[in-house]
């Protein structure tokens, strides 16, 4: 009965793979240059996990108690402490990403001059993409404002929002890999996965909350009127 509906079993199944036979040049090439285990490495995968983490846990506590706002007297304030933490978080990521990227090797054939002027250019659209977000966002909305009670009149919409959703995460993630290609860093280039990975799943995270925020703000505003 079971088997009939589980339609016929290929090959024999799983059980007749032998696995001792299965290629691991590719696994043996990559761990040739990235070392897991490394302690350098392990940090910079704890700091780029922990840094989103963080922000919006303490985000998400202070928009539900506002207890922040109270201790330090003004929702202004307890955003700027916020965003001063948020900012030494990152300078710490940053740190830790380098000395990953130091302690393990280099590839040969990313260590290059035409490799190292991509890894630049990756930079400088990187650094564009972050400060024109946060002049566009201001200090307040580029360090969650918004669940400090500190709304804009409505979404930001201008460069270079108008271009791409999430610039600050997206540009910050050129940012590393820019870094990584000018370092000629295969430790580099995953630790730069891990920070996509991990700034895709924030903002699966904190869109819908934002976007609720705003909605009853909305919503307020046209009962009043």
């Amino acid at each position: 009965m079971c088997s009939s509906l589980a339609g016929p079993d290929c090959c024999g199944g799983l059980d007749n793979i032998d696995f001792r036979q299965a290629d691991l040049c590719v696994m043996n090439w990559l761990l040739g240059y990235v070392d897991p285990s490394d302690p350098y490495f392990v940090a910079a995968v704890l700091t780029i996990a922990f840094n989103p983490l963080f922000w919006n846990v303490v985000a998400r506590w202070e928009q539900k108690t506002r207890k922040l706002s109270r201790a330090f007297g003004s929702p202004y304030l307890a955003c700027y402490a916020l965003g001063g933490a948020i900012v030494l978080l990152n300078v710490l990521r940053s740190h830790c990403f380098t000395q990953a990227m130091l302690s393990q090797p280099r590839m040969h054939s990313l260590d290059n001059p035409t490799a190292y002027l991509v890894g630049l250019a990756l930079l400088a659209v990187g650094g564009v993409l972050v400060l024109s977000s946060f002049f566009a966002l201001g200090f307040t909305g580029t360090f969650l404002g918004d669940y400090f009670g500190i709304l804009k009149e409505a979404r930001v919409t201008t460069f270079p929002f108008n271009i791409l959703d999430n610039p600050m995460y997206w540009g910050s993630t050129a940012n590393y890999l820019g870094w990584a290609v000018m370092h000629a860093s295969p430790a580099g280039l995953g630790l730069t996965a891990v920070v996509a990975l991990v700034y895709v799943i924030a903002i699966l995270y904190e869109e819908p909350f934002t976007a609720e925020i705003y909605r009853r703000k909305s919503s307020q505003l046209r009962k009043r009127s």
